[in-house]
């Protein structure tokens, strides 16, 4: 990428955030539209209010002949519409609670089925209490087909059978069938088991396939104070083939995926919880969707979840039952890793290949280590950084020396390049090359090293916005490491930045720029492209990184600080560039034996120089 590409680039993104800047609204327009808007609102509202008291109003009356027909009249009526399902389709709704050291679970007569789950060690943002979800943001059930009608088991009013500390039934009558939907939620566990049982069925219900449809949604709700990254990058859906790989649905806009093989699990992930449901015998195939909303600081809801799942419940014969668990976890690693045969610690994104190696054999460990003796999570990152800096310092070291020697050359370089005009650029190149080999200097000495140290980088990227054990720890000023730190919030959104100052991100940013210049003064001369895309990276991470975990800024800024002292102290103490001439020196006096490789490169240099002449 050359020099005029660069600035190309430069002039088109400026030109946008100058456009975004120059078309949007005045302060009186914003005035006009909020008006304009609450006019809107209170025109619609006012519709909705009609049409809500009209409806009232038709049931009020439906209510009143109801009231005013006998109890014989009524029940035949309803058996009528609903056939033997017509003691089931009213009621009044009720619920029970039940609680263990971790989980508390509020399961309702309506649906037989969990209302809310809250993990009991946690809290939401806002000291809210911590719920994955909760009254009709969850429906869980089987649709069915009984008199002619469609019904859905999550809408039907069960009866309550059993109940005590750590288990509750409920049993839906249908004639003299029945389906039997029975909870256990064990001590100290994140597991609640379901048995779902039916008797005697055959003729009752019906469906248009082998296996029931088992439907289950939620509304996942925003639990983090970042809202931007939890919703558009940390919540996904996730599910497991039986015997196979776990695969995710993308977490951008909407996703939609027929799977035709069997399933063990399916799982809602949000950035630190997950909600996963497990069939111990398989789901006979699945039908998944994931709807992302647009997440603003507002939003209460950041996706809908839905997967529509095959249960191989044979209705037809006397009795039949299947078992599955809900698990309501926090994204740990050594948690979700101790379900070893279930693999939920695939859900946590640590990168694939050697970065997801990196997190989970040295990271994470070493880290882990740290936490057991120390309880500020800063200072953990700070020894975290030179740790990994003591194991590279090898590479760091061997890239220092290169560049060293890059400099001592510059001078005899730059004679190179006044003697040879540019108008003969393979003239040039030969004549370097053919310094870099007597003086015993590669180019791509200081780059091969700097190579090596990416896989940690991104490895780095990927584990500090996935741990939850950053999250509600608070380090300077930041409050929260596991979202981004603020020591501004503006009263309006900048495009591409956001709506708030991250300082993690501006020192981290500013220091990069620092540690360029300081570092591009031979590429400079070689690569002048190259040097203008390299200024251009700390700008673009200041846009990038705003939205991203204070954590994960603060260990990038550490790093780059760390990296600067150590290559001060290679400087004064390891470096002398006079020994370094003196050496290149006596390399350049040395016999060079020249490869098959270093051969056939000149030749074909002198081959295309004739052509150039020709």
């Amino acid at each position: 990428m050359d020099k005029k590409t660069i600035w190309g680039l430069v002039l088109i993104f400026l030109i946008i955030v100058f456009f975004q800047w120059l078309n949007s609204p005045s302060k009186e327009e914003r005035e006009k539209y909020r008006q304009e808007y609450e006019m809107r609102q209170a025109q619609k509202q006012h519709e909705r209010d009609s049409l809500a008291a009209l409806e009232q109003a038709v049931i009020e009356a439906q209510e009143r002949a109801i009231a005013e027909m006998s109890d014989s009249a009524k029940m035949q009526m309803l058996q009528s519409k609903y056939g033997l399902l017509s003691e089931a389709a009213e009621g009044t709704e009720e619920t029970i609670e039940l609680k263990n050291d971790r989980l508390t679970l509020v399961f309702t007569n309506r649906g037989a089925r969990i209302k809310s789950a809250e993990l009991s060690e946690y809290k939401a943002y806002g000291d809210r209490p911590l719920r994955l979800f909760e009254g009709d943001d969850n429906t869980f059930g089987f649709a069915f087909i009984h008199n002619n009608r469609s019904y859905f088991t999550g809408d039907l009013y069960y009866t309550l059978e059993s109940k005590n500390d750590s288990m509750v039934s409920y049993v839906l009558n249908i004639g003299d069938g029945q389906l039997r939907y029975s909870y256990l939620l064990p001590k100290e566990s994140y597991e609640a088991r379901l048995r779902i049982e039916t008797k005697n069925l055959d003729g009752k219900i019906t469906n248009n396939g082998a296996a029931l449809e088992l439907e289950w949604t939620i509304h996942m709700p925003a639990l983090e104070k970042g809202i931007l990254y939890e919703g558009k990058y940390a919540s996904s859906l996730f599910y497991k083939y039986s015997g196979g790989d776990v695969e995710e649905l993308s977490s951008q806009g909407t996703q939609t995926e027929e799977v035709n093989m069997d399933v063990t699990w399916v799982a809602y992930k949000d950035q630190f919880f997950s909600t996963v449901l497990c069939a111990h015998d398989d789901f006979s195939g699945a039908q998944l969707k994931s709807v992302a909303h647009d997440a603003d600081k507002d939003t209460l809801i950041i996706k809908d979840m839905s997967a529509s799942m095959g249960v191989k419940l044979d209705y037809t014969q006397m009795q039949s039952q299947r078992d599955f668990s809900f698990y309501f976890l926090p994204n740990d690693y050594y948690l979700l890793e101790s379900f070893e045969d279930k693999e939920f610690s695939a859900m946590l994104p640590l990168g694939w290949g050697i970065f997801g190696w990196i997190n989970e054999y040295f990271i994470i460990p070493v880290f882990k280590y740290l936490e057991s003796m120390i309880s500020n999570y800063g200072i953990i990152i700070l020894i975290l950084t030179f740790i990994i800096k003591l194991i590279i310092f090898p590479f760091t070291f061997s890239s220092y020396k290169s560049q060293a020697k890059m400099r001592v050359l510059k001078p005899q370089m730059e004679e190179i390049n006044k003697k040879i005009p540019e108008d003969k650029p393979l003239e040039r190149q030969q004549a370097t090359m053919q310094l870099y080999k007597k003086a015993g200097v590669s180019p791509m000495g200081g780059c091969l090293p700097m190579l090596l140290q990416m896989p940690i980088i991104f490895a780095a990227f990927r584990f500090f916005p996935a741990a939850i054990e950053f999250r509600g720890q608070s380090f300077l000023w930041a409050d929260d490491l596991s979202t981004y730190d603020s020591i501004l919030d503006l009263p309006f959104s900048i495009p591409f930045y956001g709506s708030h100052v991250g300082l993690f991100c501006i020192l981290l940013c500013v220091g990069q720029m620092i540690y360029t210049k300081s570092q591009m003064q031979m590429q400079s001369q070689q690569m002048p492209g190259m040097s203008m895309m390299m200024y251009l990276m700390p700008v673009m991470m200041l846009f990038f990184l705003n939205d991203y975990p204070a954590a994960l800024n603060y260990y990038y800024f550490i790093s780059l600080l760390v990296t600067i002292l150590i290559n001060e102290v290679i400087k004064r103490f390891f470096i002398d560039e006079e020994a370094i001439l003196a050496q290149i020196e006596a390399n350049k006096k040395k016999p060079i034996k020249k490869s098959r490789f270093q051969e056939r490169y000149e030749q074909m240099l002198k081959e295309q120089q004739k052509k150039m002449n020709r």
